[in-house]
Formats: structure tokens, sequence, C-alpha cells
């Protein structure tokens, strides 16, 4: 089939003609199709059986980016490397992402499971839900898709075979521009608060402070530690009582470790500062924006002790096998090496989260966290804050040794505004 755009009249059709994607919904009952994506690349269908029959989520890659309109080509290969992330993420790290039932590469589209129960992340935390699991499941999603896709788990040839699948540039540009250098200079596409005129100004004259976003970049274009989802935000991620999922990993490739966790960390952080326009009563939004520090400070810590137990229990990759540390004092040289290398990893996320939670405020993209307040002054406040933030971490990531340190800033910020305590 020659590749064309779907839309709700046409989804029940091409599944009904694909037998792998037919299966999902045995007999003839009708299929209802709904078209629900708002995000910034694909078309997105649910589709349920009106018998009760079974159900899924059809995704289908555009030829331009969604967010920018048909004058921004983008190729569709994404839809090869979400399905392929998928399936690599969901072997390492079981129950963990939706299943995928399909693939079709001549339509860019993918079939996987539809998780009806669950819903974004990022809306019901602006509704001040808690996900007691959401730690537990999290740190360990990213703890095995990293390790086991690192030369701490594999062989060079391993590594380097797994890492050939996702040689992925016209994403990776994607985020090279809008994450690492068009919101710090003028650029068509960026949106911002006109409130925040000065502030945007400042930070594209701000010479070290670029120098730090430029160091940052580099690491995430050269760094090839493990397979990143490379996307991996509270939109991207979705969520009940007992469950966690993450979807949507088209911008899949091998990168530093600590671009995901550091994305993550930024947006939980975000979430916070939204709470004091979302919630004005401070006898609410306090204890629920220290829970939302206190899960990023648990993400990264959860994370650090999985990543090091498998590393202890698990290592066969060649960086290093574990013969190079046989010799009286070899564990404690290994442990000293464990040490360092999650230091390095943690300078990354510092890093990262900084340029992630500053491009959120001056780049093509915010976050619903803060778009969803639709008075410009009082929604000035929070972005005011994450701008100081995500500044800070950059300038001081290398004297912030430990996640308290990182989240002590977004204290002692919030506290100047006289806003938090």
């Amino acid at each position: 089939m020659a590749y064309h755009p779907l839309d709700e009249r046409s989804v029940a059709a091409y599944i009904r003609g694909r037998p792998e994607m037919a299966k999902v919904f045995p007999g003839g009952s009708p299929l209802a199709v709904r078209e629900v994506g708002d995000g910034n690349l694909n078309l997105v269908f649910i589709v349920e059986s009106a018998g009760g029959g079974g159900s899924a989520v059809l995704k289908q890659a555009l030829p331009y980016l969604r967010v920018a309109g048909d004058s921004w080509p983008l190729t569709r290969e994404r839809a090869r490397f979400e399905a392929a992330a998928l399936r690599q993420q969901g072997s390492l790290a079981p129950g963990r992402v939706p299943l995928v039932y399909d693939y079709d590469e001549e339509m860019s589209a993918l079939l996987i499971e539809y998780l009806g129960s669950h819903e974004i992340m990022r809306r019901p935390l602006v509704a001040r839900t808690r996900f007691p699991l959401f730690v537990e499941h999290i740190s360990d999603f990213l703890a095995r898709v990293l390790f086991f896709t690192s030369d701490l788990a594999l062989s060079g040839v391993e590594k380097k075979a797994l890492q050939a699948q996702f040689i992925n540039p016209h994403l990776c540009k994607i985020q090279e521009d809008f994450v690492f250098s068009n919101p710090y200079m003028e650029s068509p596409e960026n949106r911002w608060n006109p409130l925040l005129d000065a502030e945007v100004r400042a930070i594209r004259a701000d010479a070290p402070l670029k120098v730090a976003i430029a160091e940052v970049k580099e690491s995430y274009m050269t760094h090839a530690q493990a397979l990143l989802h490379s996307d991996l935000h509270t939109g991207s991620i979705m969520v009940n009582a007992s469950d966690t999922r993450v979807i949507d990993p088209e911008f899949a490739f091998f990168g530093p470790m600590g671009y995901d966790l550091g994305a993550l960390v930024a947006n939980l952080v975000i979430n916070c500062l939204s709470h004091f326009a979302h919630t004005p009563d401070p006898a609410e939004r306090r204890p629920f924006q220290e829970y939302l520090l206190e899960t990023a400070a648990g993400v990264w810590e959860s994370f650090a002790r999985k990543f090091e137990g498998l590393w202890i229990e698990a290592a066969s990759g060649d960086l290093m096998p574990r013969g190079y540390w046989d010799f009286p004092g070899g564990a404690e040289a290994f442990a000293v090496f464990r040490q360092k290398y999650l230091r390095g990893v943690f300078s990354d996320l510092v890093g990262n989260a900084g340029c992630k939670i500053l491009r959120r405020m001056m780049g093509i993209v915010s976050v619903w966290d803060i778009t969803s307040i639709g008075d410009f002054q009082r929604r000035a406040l929070p972005e005011r804050l994450a701008i100081r933030i995500g500044r800070r971490w950059l300038l001081e990531r290398g004297r912030i040794s430990s996640i308290g340190d990182l989240l002590g800033i977004v204290r002692e910020e919030a506290r100047g505004s006289e806003e938090f305590s």
C-alpha cells in the first residue's frame, strides 16, 4: 500500500486489510476510531471494537513536523525507530512500555497496546494526584534499559551492532536544535511569554551560560553510552495507581544516560513550579510541591542504587571484564570506578536538566503544565523561577554533587520569591 495519511474514516479499513493488525480485533464487529493526537509529530488514533473484542492505538508518522506544519519536512522513519525502541525496551523492562502488535514500514504506522486505564502523567500532576509506585517503576525502567544497552552489559560488537539500529540523525537534529541551540538565539520558531522578554534577552547574552550549554550539547552529540528514550518527560509517561508505562520513544538513539534522567527531573520540577499558579492556597500547594521534589530525588536515588546493583550482579560487557578487577584490592578499585561512573552520569543529569528546563520557557514547545495557565502575569512567576533554576543548574553543575544539592537550588530560588517554605 502506497503511503498516505490516514484519518478517522480510513483507519478501520486499513486495519482490517492488514492481517497482523486485524488479529487484535477478532470477529467482524465495526471498529470505532477517534483521532487523539495532540502531540508534536504524529497522527494518533484510538481504535476499539464495537463488540468489545479488542482495542489498540494506531500511530502514523507524517512527512513533516506536525507542530510546525508541512513547511517543516521530516522523515517518516521515526515510526521505525519507535517500533524498534518499544520492542527493545519491552524485552529489557517487561511491562513498562506498551506492547507492539504490528509495524507497517510502507505506511509508517504501528499498532500498539491501548492503555485505556492510564492517563498522561502531566495532567494528573497538575491536579495534585500522587502515584506511590511511580519512582519504583520508572527507576526500574531506566536502570534496566540503560544498563543492558551499555558497554557494561554488552560486548563491543554487540553494543555497536545495536547502536547501528538506532542511528537517528533527523530526530537527533531536532533535539540538537530545539533543546541546545535555537532557544538561546534568534530563531523564528521560538515562543515565550512576552512578560519574559528581559529574561530571554539576558539568557541569550549570558556568555558563561552559553559555554555551559555548548558543553552539554557536545556530550549529547558524542557520548554514546546507552540506548536513550531521548524524550522522557511527564508527557511521555502514562500512569495509574498501580502501573507506569513509557510511550513515544521515536527519538531513541545512543547517547549520554544523564539526558533521560535530566529530562524527567526537569519536568517534575517544572510541574512543581507550575503549582504557584495552579494551586494558590499554600496549605494545599506546599505538600504537593514537596512530594514532587521528593519524587525527583527518588528517581535518581533509586536509579543509581538499581543500576549499580545490576553492574555488580550482571556485568558481562567489555568495560571492564570481571577479570580486570581480579587482584588484591580489586574489589575496592571496582567500587571506586562505579562511583566515578555514576558521578559522571549525575553530572550529565544536571546539565541536561538545566537545558531542558530552559528550552521549555523560551523555545518552540512549552509544556501543558505552563501553557494551561491562561493569565500571563500568573504564569510568569513559575517561568521566571524555572529560568533562574535552569541557569544555576548549568553554571553550578561542577559543584552540584548530589540530588539534594540540585533540588536545594529549587527550594532556595522559590524561597527567594517568598512563595515557598
